[in-house]
């Protein structure tokens, strides 16, 4: 490639992807709020949860624009549109993360409203309320210094988010079965819990797209064995 275009290339990426972290950053303002908001059983902090939704979106929005631009004016090789592509996944893997974290809201506003907060066991999901926020950051600190062997770690550790969400749907069913009173705000907390494993999720998809950009391995729905060796 001619080395001008290249560098426009360049330039183009690093803003795109400076984008992608600046819409990450919300977002994780969003599961901040939420797992704040599920602490304190707050309508309040619920609320400023949701009033964000709309900002994730229109990055969305706003970064397939840019990406669908770069594509039409620089005309990328195989390699570099791999590149743009995974940029995409994750992008939109984030407003996913967003729309998980505006349903951990609107359950938290659901269960003040039914008025038992004070007898369900919110505090059980923290546990895995934590881990989701924390693989979402380690992620997009992989995604930001194109890391892959973070990556593989982020995957590693999936299984733990899981184990916290089946562990915590036994303890609510046991719950709901002593006191029906809380059948319905329990319901919601349920709501809850799978939200955050789909954050859990959402932070795997993209670790899987890092290591796609850097190492043009695609790795979805492989063994960790095969991710280990393609790492390599």
């Amino acid at each position: 490639m001619d080395k001008h275009i290249s560098t426009q290339f360049d330039s183009d990426l690093r803003g795109v992807s400076s984008r992608v972290l600046e819409m990450g950053g919300l977002v994780e303002a969003q599961i901040r709020l939420a797992i704040e908001a599920l602490a304190l059983m707050s309508s309040d902090v619920a609320l400023k949860v949701i009033e964000s939704e709309e900002s994730v979106n229109q990055f969305e929005v706003d970064i397939d624009r840019e990406l669908s631009s770069i594509i039409a004016r620089r005309q990328p090789t195989a390699r570099d549109l791999r590149l743009l592509m995974a940029i995409a996944r994750t992008t939109a893997n984030l407003e996913r993360v967003g729309d998980e974290a505006e349903r951990m809201a609107r359950m938290v506003q659901s269960i003040c409203k039914e008025g038992v907060t004070l007898r369900l066991p919110s505090g059980d999901l923290r546990v895995a309320s934590d881990l989701a926020a924390k693989q979402l950051r380690k992620a997009l600190n992989a995604f930001a210094r194109l890391d892959a062997a973070d990556c593989v770690a982020i995957l590693r550790e999936d299984d733990l988010i899981d184990q916290e969400f089946n562990g915590f749907v036994r303890r609510i069913i046991t719950y709901m079965m002593e006191d029906p009173r809380t059948i319905s705000a329990s319901l919601d907390l349920l709501f809850i819990a799978k939200a955050i494993e789909r954050i859990g999720d959402h932070a795997k998809n993209i670790a899987e797209s890092v290591i796609y950009i850097v190492k043009g391995a695609d790795v979805r729905h492989s063994s960790m064995e095969e991710i280990e060796t393609a790492v390599k």
